[in-house]
């Protein structure tokens, strides 16, 4: 709804594409170690559940950037000025 109100979202362009890398990668290397720190206590079925919902957290939010960072597409501008 916002991208309605608004013509671009606040993490616009580049800084929307960099936060969207930047976030999965942070959670790539979470869903990584505790991965490895699951090792010895849990069942390899547990522990790929366990990263793959952190994963699919990670590539939701890095979409929710791009798309809030992406504009509408509309020129932005004032409407013309009738006349009479």
């Amino acid at each position: 709804m916002t991208t309605l109100l608004f013509d671009i979202g606040p993490p616009g362009g580049s800084i929307g594409f960099g936060l969207m890398i930047g976030g999965f990668f942070v959670l790539a290397a979470i869903a990584y170690v505790i991965f490895r720190l699951l090792r010895k206590t849990v069942r390899i079925a547990f522990r790929l559940a366990i990263v793959a919902a952190i994963l699919i957290i990670g590539l939701i939010g890095a979409s929710m950037f791009l798309y809030l960072g992406s504009g509408t597409g509309r020129p932005v501008g004032s409407p013309p000025q009738r006349t009479r």
